[in-house]
Formats: C-alpha cells, structure tokens, sequence
C-alpha cells in the first residue's frame, strides 16, 4: 500500500515531514488536504486524523498524526534515514525529544499566533488581531533567545552542537520560516537581532536542499500574493 502523507502546504509541521521525506529518499504519495478549504473536517479525514489537524500519515495499515511521532517514527521505520536525524544513542535521543516537547507550547505557539493574527486570519475566515500578534511575538521572541542561549550555543551549527541536523532542528526551522508571509520589517525586527538563528536556518536550508526551496514555494507564493495585495492598497488609499 505504501506511504501516504496527508498534508498541507501552508502547514509548517507538514513542510518538515515533507522536506524529511524528501532528503532521506522516502517514497511516498502526497495527499493535499486543504485547511482553506475545510477538507480536514469531512469524516473522510476524521478516519485518518481524529484530531483533523495536518499532518498525519497512512503506513500500509498503520495511521499516525502529530508531526513530531511522524518525524521519529520515519526516522526508525525506514532503513537508510541517516543516525544524526535521530540517534539511536539514548541520551541524544531523549534531548532531541526534549527540544520537540517545548517546541509545541513556546516556539509554535509563539510564531504561529503572530503569523495568523498579523497577517493569515482572513485566509482561514478568521479576523486580525493586534493584541493577540502582540502576545504572539513576544512568546516568540522569547523562545528565540531560549534557542539561542540553550541549544544554539558558541559557534553550533545546528541545535545540540551537532554537525549535522536532527528532526529537532527541521521541525523548528519549518516554524520560523512562517515568518516569511509577514511584512519583511516585521520579520527583520523579530529575526534582526538573532543572528545564530539567521545562519542556522540557512544551515538546515543548506543541508537539505532543493528540496527545502521546493517544499517552501507555496509558503513563498502567498507572501507574493499578500505583498501584491499590500501595494495594490497602498496605490488605491494615495489615490483617495
């Protein structure tokens, strides 16, 4: 039956399992599940993901969603996944999963809060809200500085000091990279002064390339779509 991947394009967690994939030469089928849409909702998807978030995959028989479960259970399951995503050593493993477990409620959180109440809510039905983009940044902020001083320490290339990245260091990439659909002085105020961060995201990007570009277009279509929609405003209100 082979591998199915149920995913979404504007979804971070499902760029990292996708990237993932990608990288490590995992064969599998990409099924498009729309959030715009509502296509998480139908009782189609309810049989896959009960929760009817994205991402979830289908193994043959065995179905898993929450992308950090994907994530470690790819790098066991398929031969030929490299150690470094996620090392069989147990006491690096159990770091890995302690950077995964904080990044829910602090990094996440913070990033996807400011992204959708700055600038994403009306693709969602949802509406902008200048006080809840507030408390996102500054959770986000927060949990920058956490990477920088903990996990990004000296001259690490990627978290931990490792040479090479885990499923930790795409997992949280894939996050800040939502930060490209914002107003570019937004995101150079958030990014500008963490600099370890800059480079590491172009460490990760680096590392798994083509297929993080690829992975990441539609993320980049829509910051042109917003961008064009943002000039074409600002030509109409000078006009009035």
């Amino acid at each position: 039956m082979g591998l199915k991947l149920y995913v979404y394009p504007l979804s971070q967690p499902s760029r990292a399992i996708l990237i993932f994939c990608k990288t490590n030469k995992i064969d599998f089928e990409e099924v498009t599940v729309d959030l715009s849409k509502g296509e998480h909702r139908s009782p189609a998807y309810k049989e896959i993901n009960p929760m009817r978030k994205v991402p979830a995959i289908v193994d043959g028989g065995f179905k898993l969603f929450e992308s950090h479960a994907i994530l470690s259970y790819l790098a066991c399951a398929y031969p030929g996944v490299a150690d470094h995503w996620y090392p069989a050593d147990l006491f690096k493993r159990a770091k890995i999963n302690a950077i995964l477990d904080w990044h829910h409620s602090n990094l996440r959180h913070g990033a996807e809060t400011f992204a959708i109440y700055s600038t994403l809510a009306p693709l969602f039905g949802l509406r902008l809200n200048s006080q809840a983009a507030k408390e996102g940044e500054k959770l986000l902020m927060s949990s920058l500085s956490k990477i920088e001083s903990l996990w990004l320490k000296g001259d690490a290339k990627f978290l931990l000091g490792n040479l090479q990245p885990s499923i930790a260091d795409l997992s949280l990439v894939c996050e800040i990279m939502e930060l490209e659909v914002v107003d570019d002085a937004h995101r150079q105020r958030i990014l500008g002064p963490h600099k370890k961060i800059v480079q590491w995201i172009e460490n990760v990007k680096n590392y798994t390339n083509p297929h993080f570009e690829q992975v990441h277009e539609a993320l980049y279509e829509v910051k042109k779509t917003l961008q064009s929609k943002s000039s074409s405003t600002a030509g109409l209100n000078s006009k009035l």
